[in-house]
């Protein structure tokens, strides 16, 4: 499991970056130990940290070395970018975006919208804390990471940090029908929410959808896919 999302992640990143290398037309491409509270405003200046993405216990679920290592394997493949980036002389933006919701293209669902669907089809809701973002604003920020000579380095793009508490009940108010969680998977004081900086991010002409229509058009999405019926 380990090497099947590592390798691709890393070695993928790198062949990308290895193609533009190639071709001088092409210029430009596209878990820390700090405490999050309410105080804390996350920016571009952090970074998470491999070792402790590989000691995370914040996940219970049985898809927990998955997701352990798809979160190393993120870390690992942005080092390694900015490393070649950095000894080839390529114009190098990354965007680091949040949980990705909205309407789906494909067929299939995809991680962050599963965990919208497995909240609404769950008996309760876990304890966690999450960053959300609009999938059509992520690909604004791309074409204007890509469009714009001043983009230059990291962006975050994060419309709204919730507690899984918080979409549930904007959930229940735009979709009373829906028979959703009503209780958290255990009894500890909720995960503290935080602050995600959106300066940086104004620069690429993003203006975030509000995260009411995020879930709502996440929703219709997964009903028109046939992954809900209510």
């Amino acid at each position: 499991m380990k090497g099947d999302v590592l390798d691709p992640a890393i070695k993928g990143t790198l062949n990308v970056l290895s193609s533009c290398k190639k071709c001088p037309s092409v210029r430009r491409l596209q878990y820390s130990g700090k405490s999050r509270t309410s105080e804390v405003v996350i920016d571009e200046s952090w970074f998470s940290d491999a070792k402790i993405c590989m000691k995370s216990d914040c996940i219970t679920s049985s898809a927990v070395l998955q997701q352990k290592w798809y979160v190393v394997s993120k870390t690992l493949a942005e080092e390694a970018a900015w490393k070649f980036a950095k000894e080839n002389g390529i114009d190098m933006v990354v965007l680091n975006p949040a949980m990705v919701i909205g309407p789906m293209l494909q067929p299939t669902l995809n991680a962050s919208v599963a965990v919208l669907l497995k909240l609404i089809n769950g008996t309760t809701y876990p304890n966690s804390t999450m960053m959300w973002v609009h999938v059509k604003d992520v690909a604004t920020a791309h074409i204007s990471a890509f469009e714009i000579p001043s983009a230059n380095g990291r962006y975050c793009l994060v419309e709204t940090v919730a507690h899984l508490s918080e979409i549930v009940k904007i959930l229940q108010e735009i979709y009373p029908s829906l028979s959703l969680p009503d209780r958290c998977a255990d009894d500890k004081p909720f995960a503290p929410t935080y602050q995600v900086s959106k300066e940086k991010a104004k620069s690429l002409r993003v203006e975030y959808t509000p995260l009411k229509a995020c879930l709502m058009e996440t929703v219709e999405g997964l009903k028109e896919k046939g992954f809900l019926s209510f």
